[in-house]
């Protein structure tokens, strides 16, 4: 079925696949999570998952103020792996 949700084990599986799109895409300055969505053709409700493991294990940050629609923006934080 097209547009159907996937299991969230597989989505959070995929992170490390995704998480050199998603850097590149941040290399262009601060982005929300729909601007990342966007930016590398992904769903913006798997970006989330992607986007706050990579927040939690140091990879990304967010700014602190928030954008008109209420969405923090997040940059990289230099981490090298």
């Amino acid at each position: 079925m097209p547009g159907a949700n996937r299991d969230v084990r597989e989505v959070v599986r995929e992170e490390a696949v995704w998480r050199p799109r998603i850097l590149a895409a941040l290399a262009a300055g601060p982005m929300t999570v729909p601007e990342i969505a966007a930016a590398i053709d992904a769903p913006v409700h798997e970006v989330v998952f992607w986007v706050f493991g990579m927040r939690r294990y140091g990879w990304l940050a967010e700014l602190k103020e928030s954008e008109s629609g209420g969405y923090f923006r997040y940059e990289p934080t230099g981490r090298v792996s």
